[in-house]
């Protein structure tokens, strides 16, 4: 196969060949500058797919130079499809709340039978019409299963969505919004997510010398090196301010500019008269230019230890001092160990331009004018969502397909790790762990370099199998098995390939990694809104069992029709409960830890809520239902359904925030409630009022009094919650269910 630039490669190849051959694979390794490529054999045979340097791979874009290859494999049997193999073996994973709501409907549904089955029979033993108890009995059923949950989960997902829309973040399923804030684990893959998949020039050294400023290049180093950096390569600025180039040597055009140098005026005051390409076996580039004087200026850059040995000589400022390997070898080993690609860039006067170019005549008698070191960094705003994550409990896992050496040195900058604390794990090291050791290991490597896809699934169902929930970022063909299989796949939408976004649950329109987090925190919303809906259907559910089921046993009679039973069921948690959903973000969302997998939902004392909130609220009803039962009062029924209906009012209103009191978060931060809970008012008034109505509710109007009456009885809900509240905020209630 002959292989040019802008080529794709269509098969896996052995390189026979090569002419400056360089190759984006980033959809495959991660990488994130082009491969140099070379046609030697290499050592190792087990060697990472990022190491592999005389193998090119199908899906993979030739960006520079051109090559030929022998093909070694096809279709399902490259690289490529061996992941697609693994992608197909990968199957969608039931969200936590999907698991959740599965456990809850189940229980829901047995204590509901029992206990319509217990009222019909303690009816029919007091002698109350078998037809009315049965249609009792399903009145009841029907208001014990809340059954607006569907609609406000569906609620709540689509605007967490929409939300996330206008935070650059696009949710391909929508269960995924509120897995996010279950989230315990973040594998973020470096190159585009938490980086900006750019090369940018980091730093630029001097090459040594005993004046104070020797660390930066001054004087006349400082301006050849300048002038190095804005000529002595083939990037262009086009039109629309774009760079086109390979990404090195775009870093090194805006790093010219950066000084105000601009490549067409070097181009014209410089021209250039000659140039030896690059070469992966000479690691380095020369490029010759003719001066306004007259003479040759050549410029060769390239890797440290290619150019070193052909200086005899280095400037410091103006002066020409004598070389000193050691000296820049330290230089050169400090930018490395800070994850900076280093390069050497050197210069030599020629009285005319060579017959020949012969780099073994033109690439001898330099004089080193300084060291250049390049890096991928971080994106704004990465190293404020880590620390984010870290208050709120999430750990982040960096997976990189660079060195260990740069990868160690991006996650210290990024504060993944602790200066040179903590442990990269590399993909062979990776191989050679048994499962049983790979279980040991990923809880506590932030950092692993050289990962193949099967190991990135690996690190994934480990975690998982240690009861973590997993997100996993990821824009290449070889992310895609992984996306898969993690609680939540977080695709690149920028630079992602078409295979990660499929694979995944959510795609990232700005490809950065302060999205995520933000998705996060409005995934801890919906689950808490959530929350907030079953503990006010719960409680106001109950609430009419018990009304229901201890009235006989207070020889009292029937507290409710069916009809009343159906309406309040219907209007009562219906508008205030989908509005519940619109409900503002709690106070230090992100300061708690993620919830375990394994949690209840009614985990943090909701259940105790449930129980106590639904017999204080049955038993005001039943107390209504007592006094204006023995006072003689002909409309009973109707201030004992006024009450029951109007204490869910207050209720849902006290329920706002698990901690904070109502008058602290404010009762118009929730517009939509606050509207609900007044037209719900209203409906509850117009059934004690309009003729039409009270014929069919068989209701009375009430009175003066006995309305304010109920008004007044109804407050005692809203008082109470506000005073579980308060006991919470001093820990002396539910202490395990107290918010940070």
């Amino acid at each position: 196969v002959l292989l040019e630039a802008g080529d794709i490669v269509p098969a896996d190849l052995r390189l026979i060949e090569t002419a400056t051959l360089r190759v984006e694979e980033a959809a495959l390794t991660g990488e994130s500058h082009p491969v140099e490529k070379l046609v030697e054999p290499l050592p190792d045979a087990e060697l990472p797919l990022g190491d592999r340097l005389n193998m090119v791979y199908k899906g993979t874009v030739v960006v520079r130079g051109r090559g030929v290859g022998l093909v070694v494999a096809t279709g399902m049997a490259t690289e490529l499809g061996r992941i697609a193999t693994l992608l197909a073996g990968e199957e969608d994973l039931k969200t936590p709340l999907q698991r959740r709501l599965s456990r809850f409907a189940r229980r829901l549904a047995l204590v509901v039978l029992v206990l319509c089955a217990v009222i019909f029979g303690v009816g029919l033993f007091r002698g109350e019409e078998p037809v009315l108890m049965f249609l009792t009995a399903i009145s009841l059923a029907v208001a014990a299963i809340p059954e607006a949950l569907p609609a406000v989960v569906t609620v709540s997902l689509a605007l967490g969505a929409r939300r996330l829309v206008s935070r650059q973040a696009l949710v391909r399923r929508l269960p995924a919004v509120e897995t996010l804030g279950s989230v315990t684990f973040i594998c973020a893959d470096k190159t585009g997510t938490l980086t900006e998949n750019r090369m940018q020039v980091g730093r630029v050294s001097a090459v040594g010398g005993d004046s104070p400023e020797s660390g930066i290049p001054s004087g006349g180093a400082a301006e050849l090196l300048h002038l190095a950096l804005g000529v002595s390569h083939d990037a262009e600025r086009r039109a629309d301010g774009s760079i086109h180039g390979d990404p090195t040597e775009a870093a090194l055009l805006e790093a010219a500019e950066a000084v105000g140098l601009v490549k067409p005026e070097l181009a014209a005051r410089l021209p250039r008269v000659g140039e030896i390409p690059f070469a992966p076996e000479r690691g380095r580039m020369t490029t010759l230019h003719r001066t306004p004087e007259g003479g040759i200026l050549s410029f060769t850059k390239g890797a440290p230890e290619e150019v070193l040995p052909r200086c005899r000589d280095r400037r410091v400022g103006d002066q020409l001092l004598p070389p000193d390997d050691a000296a820049v070898t330290r230089v050169v080993e400090e930018m490395a160990a800070a994850g900076l690609r280093v390069l050497a860039v050197a210069v030599r006067r020629l009285p005319e331009a060579p017959a020949r170019l012969e780099p073994d005549e033109v690439e001898q008698g330099l004089t080193l004018v300084g060291l250049v070191g390049l890096h991928d960094p971080p994106r704004a705003g990465a190293r404020e969502a880590l620390r984010l994550c870290a208050t709120a409990g999430i750990r982040v896992v960096m997976i990189t397909g660079d060195h260990p050496i740069t990868a160690r040195a991006i996650a210290r900058e990024l504060g993944i790790l602790a200066g040179d604390a903590g442990r990269v794990l590399t993909g062979a090291e990776l191989a050679r762990l048994s499962e049983a050791e790979m279980a040991a290991v990923v809880a506590e490597v932030r950092v692993y370099a050289r990962a193949a896809p099967e190991q990135k699934i690996g690190i994934v169902k480990a975690l998982q199998a240690r009861g973590e929930f997993v997100a996993m970022t990821g824009d290449g063909v070889n992310d895609a098995p992984a996306l898969r299989r993690a609680d939540i796949g977080v695709a690149m939408g920028r630079v992602g390939t078409d295979v990660a976004r499929e694979a995944s649950h959510m795609v990232l329109l700005d490809d950065n990694f302060a999205t995520i987090v933000a998705a996060v925190r409005e995934g801890r919303r919906i689950y808490d809104n959530i929350r907030k809906f079953i503990r006010y259907a719960l409680a106001c559910n109950s609430a009419e069992i018990w009304t229901l089921f201890l009235a006989p046993f207070l020889f009292l009679p029937i507290p409710l029709l069916p009809i009343h039973i159906l309406w309040i069921n219907l209007v009562t948690d219906g508008l205030p409960g989908i509005a519940l959903a619109l409900e503002p973000e709690e106070r230090h969302v992100m300061r708690r830890p993620p919830r375990p997998p394994n949690e209840s939902i009614f985990a943090h004392g909701l259940w105790q809520h449930v129980v106590w909130v639904g017999l204080l609220m049955a038993g005001i009803t039943l107390l209504t239902l007592a006094w204006a039962w023995h006072t003689g009062s002909a409309h009973w029924q109707s201030m004992t359904f006024t009450v029951l209906a109007l204490s869910q009012l207050g209720h849902v209103l006290a329920i706002r925030s698990e901690r904070d009191s109502v008058f602290r978060i404010g009762f118009l931060s929730n517009p939509a409630l606050l509207g609900a809970v007044v037209l719900t008012i209203g409906l509850q008034l117009m059934t004690l009022y309009v003729p039409a109505l009270t014929r069919v509710f068989r209701t009375e109007p009430l009175s003066a009094g006995d309305l304010a009456a109920c008004l007044l009885l109804s407050t005692i809900v809203f008082f109470g919650v506000e005073l579980e509240k308060w006991m919470i905020r001093r820990g002396r209630l539910f202490r395990e269910g107290a918010t940070p």
